[in-house]
């Protein structure tokens, strides 16, 4: 981008936020969320029917029509891949959405190990990937980052979901001091934290009503993408939707880990279901 705001052919520099798992649950919230508040949007997902029927849902509202970026971010070559994209469609991005992640229930010694080594590379690797990549432009435009965690990463372990929890420690932790590196050069970065929420996510990981976890109250994909944007906009390090998952993180400090593991433990479980 030149200082007139133009690319290299002359044509108008794109601005966008950029938003990776857009095609369902939090993500697409997200997308719509920032759509309503006058964001031009660029959406990253592997299922193209979902993220074209999402881009058509927001023009439909009056909004410029997002940008559709089919990738698997999983992949080693899929972030440059990406970047090729954004600049052949004249667009460079502001704010950068780091949605995409899964987790699996289960043992960490299971059947596929191949499994939880993918969780680390897309919750880990690609997140952290995807923010060297775009840091340049968004710290141009004195942009914001928003990474999504989970209540997860305040929690000592996860034991039956142990990389999924220890990806999300990380994705804070870096969050956290992304925040202060970049806070005097105007980029705000946050890290935003629900605690469980109803979305596909839990059909993905496995859990179901055969486990305790799953009989906890749940926010909704909607109310965690406000809080999220109105948390980033406002330049909060940390978000935490919900008053019961700020009083659950406010009481781990003054319990034994080896409580805080035997009931994490018990709620990831899988149980007997009378029928």
């Amino acid at each position: 981008m030149s200082e007139t705001g133009l690319t290299q052919d002359g044509r108008e520099t794109r601005r966008v936020t950029l938003i990776t798992g857009a095609s369902g649950g939090i993500g697409a919230d997200l997308a719509r969320v920032f759509a309503r508040h006058g964001h031009d949007l660029a959406l990253v997902a592997r299922s193209r029917a979902k993220l074209e029927a999402l881009a058509d849902e927001i023009a439909a509202s009056g909004r410029p029509r997002p940008l559709v970026l089919v990738f698997d971010l999983i992949e080693q070559a899929a972030v440059n891949e990406l970047a090729a994209a954004l600049d052949a469609a004249g667009a460079k991005p502001d704010i950068l959405v780091n949605n995409a992640g899964f987790g699996l229930a289960g043992p960490v010694a299971g059947p596929d190990p191949a499994e939880q080594l993918a969780i680390v590379d897309l919750n880990v690797r690609t997140l952290v990937e995807m923010t060297l990549r775009f840091l340049p432009s968004i710290r141009s435009a004195r942009g914001r980052i928003l990474n999504v965690a989970s209540i997860a990463a305040y929690f000592p372990g996860g034991p039956g979901m142990a990389a999924y929890y220890a990806s999300k420690s990380f994705v804070l932790s870096f969050s956290l001091a992304l925040s202060q590196e970049l806070h005097s050069q105007g980029v705000t970065v946050s890290a935003l934290c629900p605690g469980y929420t109803k979305t596909d996510f839990q059909a993905r990981a496995g859990i179901g009503a055969n486990m305790d976890l799953g009989r906890l109250p749940a926010s909704t994909a909607m109310e965690v993408a406000e809080a999220g944007y109105a948390g980033l906009i406002v330049g909060r390090r940390e978000i935490v939707p919900g008053s019961l998952n700020k009083l659950g993180i406010g009481l781990l400090p003054f319990l034994p880990k080896s409580i805080t593991l035997a009931v994490i433990s018990r709620l990831q479980q899988y149980r007997a279901v009378n029928r």
